[in-house]
């Protein structure tokens, strides 16, 4: 099968419709969010009542004062193990409400 210049690849095509909509962080975001169980662990997302994203800082509301203090203590590991799993830096910062 013969390729003609005017066809291209699917990937292409969802890469460049991402980019002309400006989705690419919003898609980010979410693969970030979908992560958070499996870098955090079952018992923390158990745990975790709200998780959000909002101007590159991910907010956290935790249903007990010691799991608040735990993440606190894991802050920057988490940080880099959320970016690390969506590829890019998504996140500057962990806040605990």
């Amino acid at each position: 099968m013969i390729r003609r210049s005017t066809e291209i690849l699917l990937k292409d095509a969802i890469e460049k419709f991402l980019k002309d909509f400006h989705l690419e962080d919003k898609l980010k975001e979410t693969q970030l969010l979908g992560s958070w169980e499996k870098v955090a662990g079952k018992l923390i997302a158990r745990h975790t009542e709200e998780i959000f994203i909002r101007e590159q800082v991910l907010y956290i509301k935790a249903d007990s004062p010691a799991l608040k203090q735990e993440l606190n203590f894991m802050r920057t590991k988490l940080l880099t193990k959320l970016n690390k799993a969506v590829g890019s830096e998504v996140i500057k910062d962990i806040k605990l409400i």
